[in-house]
């Protein structure tokens, strides 16, 4: 296979070097994509096996379709029932609760009112700021107090059906939650921080043509509780619980895991609430980014409610483009959406609003596609990052990734405009560390159970 361009890295940081170039090559029966995985934002279903520099796909007999897909869900967010999980522990679980909540529940099982502020200040400084699971580790609780709470509370953390580890660090978790509903979150160390993308549903409702996780189901939201316990359970295995504050590996949060964050709004505000308090977590909110594809109605509620970062899946500068990509489009136009953007409460030129941009050949990475964007950004007076994300393809998908001259081409006219536009560094390749992959590995040990 004749190599691809690749895309070199530049002295003032615009560029970077890919590993393996991108392509798309048939050997008989059998694909090889030579690609780079991108953070956690590649979706390439398997079953498929690394092999060298190779990833090994098995071919379809038929070749894919781009028919339409329709338009998801209502304007407002989606509820979706979660079933009474099956468990013999009826205890209830204290993780995901709030300050309110946690008083409560003490008054329900009989703590004095005298001492019940006293007693959820000692509990919740426990369960979220040292990161115990055990009630007999809080040493300063009256121990008779401490078998109470164990015989009516519990303190969880999800199930780690497969934990990864990638040789350059990025760790990914594939989660199962007590009703069997399974999710995945991903940390991604760097030099200056480290990042942890948490999901806030279970599938998703978008149908993104880009994106394998986009076309799965959406089986329901997650709860505040296994929200939080994405980050506990992460923060667990980075043992950060010895000194809370200190030297901490997991600086920053996105939610860009599985679902659509502003879908879940109550539970994703819910824990982050708790992942910012002064006496919980302490992560600040400058340090939070909330991924949204475009759910206008709920933007400004983000920002007054919760305040953290936005990121925009924007993807697109023409409508009749990003309603084939984004269906959420034929919802809410582009105009719509960068106005949302452009009164975002809390943006500013020292908080930018980032817009990520997976490159598709032929679809949206023409030099025409580069200065309409900048001049929908200037229109709109949005201060804005936009984050250049390589395509990499799955089979079934109708879309190939811009070449790396292309993709250079691109980034250079939105730089040469003042507005940064980064090609987004590739991490985890070697563990498949992309949302949706891990998912779908288990649906398939699944059906081979079954079978």
């Amino acid at each position: 296979m004749t190599p691809a361009p690749r895309l070199d890295q530049r002295q003032n940081g615009m560029f970077m070097r890919f590993g393996l170039p991108f392509g798309l090559a048939q050997a008989g029966p059998i694909a090889y994509m030579d690609c780079e995985k991108e953070h956690d934002f590649a979706f390439l279903p398997g079953p498929f096996a690394l092999t060298e520099e190779r990833i090994r796909l098995p071919m379809t007999d038929t070749a894919p379709t781009a028919s339409p897909m329709p338009a998801p869900g209502p304007t407002e967010p989606v509820v979706v029932p979660r079933p009474d999980p099956a468990t013999s522990d009826a205890r209830i679980d204290l993780l995901g609760l709030s300050k309110d909540e946690l008083k409560a529940a003490l008054a329900d099982i009989g703590v004095a009112e005298r001492e019940r502020k006293m007693r959820a200040q000692q509990v919740w400084h426990w369960v979220h700021h040292r990161g115990v699971t055990d009630f007999a580790a809080m040493t300063n609780v009256a121990k008779e107090m401490r078998g109470l709470l164990a015989r009516h509370f519990r303190i969880s953390r999800p199930e780690v059906r497969e934990a990864l580890v990638s040789s350059d660090g990025t760790r990914k978790w594939l989660l199962r939650f007590s009703d069997g509903a399974e999710a995945e979150c991903v940390f991604i160390p760097e030099d200056d921080r480290g990042t942890l993308c948490v999901s806030s549903q279970v599938g998703c409702t978008l149908n993104c043509r880009f994106c394998h996780t986009g076309t799965m189901r959406l089986v329901r939201n997650l709860t505040s509780a296994e929200i939080l316990g994405q980050v506990m359970l992460a923060r667990d295995a980075l043992d950060e619980w010895t000194a809370p504050t200190a030297d901490r590996r997991l600086t920053n949060i996105v939610m860009m895991g599985m679902g659509e964050p502003l879908y879940n709004f109550e539970n994703v505000k819910k824990a982050l609430e708790t992942v910012m308090d002064e006496n919980g977590i302490q992560l600040s909110r400058r340090r939070i980014t909330l991924s949204t594809a475009g759910v206008v109605p709920m933007m400004a509620r983000c920002g007054e409610e919760i305040g953290v970062n936005l990121a925009v899946s924007l993807h697109a500068v023409r409508d009749e483009i990003r309603d084939e990509i984004v269906p959420l489009n034929r919802k809410w136009k582009i105009a719509e959406l960068l106005e949302a953007c452009a009164s975002y409460p809390g943006a500013n030129n020292a908080r930018r609003i980032t817009f990520e941009y997976v490159m598709l050949k032929g679809v949206n990475d023409s030099d025409a596609d580069a200065r309409e964007l900048v001049r929908l950004l200037r229109h709109h007076r949005i201060p804005a990052k936009v984050n250049l994300i390589p395509f990499n393809p799955w089979p079934g998908s109708a879309y190939e990734c811009s070449d790396w001259t292309r993709i250079e081409r691109f980034s250079e006219i939105v730089f040469s405009s003042g507005i940064s536009a980064p090609v987004r560094t590739p991490r985890g390749r070697d563990i498949m560390a992309a949302c949706g992959q891990l998912k779908s590995a288990s649906e398939r040990r699944r059906r081979t159970a079954r079978g």
